[in-house]
């Protein structure tokens, strides 16, 4: 009797567990929200527009971004022409103070990116936005940013690829 109200309470928590996930829709384990119909995704290498230009920026931002679609979605990645695009443009490098000692000196710095990204779904044009992301990673200003730039400008990339990623397949 005890046998069988196990097996009966297992059966029961499987399709349990089977109705809570196929009830998901479109959602993956991932955090993402991409329509069935979308297979593929190309992304254009970013063009950096900014005043001041740090020559690996672009590259590296470009390169981060295709590596997160890869991992965490099963889209085929592709340069041009995909049934979602993302471009963008570097807008902005600048670093300022943020902090201020008693006499009147910078104690901190912060370097900050803007990016303005275009993202189009040719299945699904509703989906299409221009927007500009921002991020930044503060450093002391004892520091020259030539020093500390290309640690600051890998924290920086990480942010502004996790709000890209997530505003264009994540729909947050």
């Amino acid at each position: 009797m005890i046998n069988m109200m196990r097996k009966i309470r297992n059966i029961v928590l499987s399709l349990l567990l089977c109705c809570s996930v196929c009830g998901c829709g479109i959602y993956s384990f991932s955090g993402t929200s991409i329509q069935p119909d979308v297979k593929t995704i190309a992304v254009e290498y970013f063009q950096n527009n900014a005043l001041k230009v740090n020559p690996t920026l672009a590259a590296n931002l470009t390169d981060a971004l295709i590596d997160q679609y890869r991992r965490l979605t099963s889209l085929d990645i592709l340069t041009e022409n995909g049934d979602m695009n993302v471009s963008g443009e570097i807008t902005s490098y600048d670093t300022r103070p943020t902090a201020v000692t008693a006499d009147e000196v910078a104690s901190q710095n912060r370097l900050t990116v803007t990016v303005k990204i275009y993202f189009t779904n040719r299945l699904h044009p509703e989906e299409d936005f221009e927007k500009s992301f921002s991020a930044y990673a503060d450093y002391d200003s004892n520091q020259l940013l030539d020093a500390v730039e290309g640690s600051l400008c890998d924290e920086i990339i990480d942010i502004l690829v996790e709000d890209i990623f997530n505003a264009t397949v994540a729909n947050w």
